[in-house]
């Protein structure tokens, strides 16, 4: 009798590899930050001076910039989290609206 094997195989996405990619950032990120003297530790900053992170606790401040701030830059680091938000704002007001 032949055994089946009730494992589903995983197809390999964009999606799911930008997603790996972000997670081992993230671990990265977070040894950088643990290797700093207990005092030093920010918890935000960028990975290889390329991917922010931010792990604080997020704030209404924090989110209007990353999210909905005119003047900021289009491609702001997130509020919370690794990599990068997409400025609302920013986008409105370079296309004039």
């Amino acid at each position: 009798m032949k055994a089946s094997s009730n494992k589903k195989k995983r197809k390999t996405t964009p999606q799911s590899l930008w997603q790996l990619a972000l997670l081992i950032v993230g671990v990265v990120a977070v040894v950088q930050e643990l290797r700093k003297p207990a005092a030093e530790r920010a918890w935000h900053g960028k990975v290889a001076d390329l991917v922010p992170y931010d792990f604080r606790k997020p704030t209404v401040d924090r989110f209007k910039a990353a999210y909905w701030d005119p003047e900021g830059p289009i491609l702001p680091g997130k509020a919370w989290g690794v990599g990068w938000a997409l400025n609302v704002g920013a986008i409105k007001q370079r296309l004039g609206f």
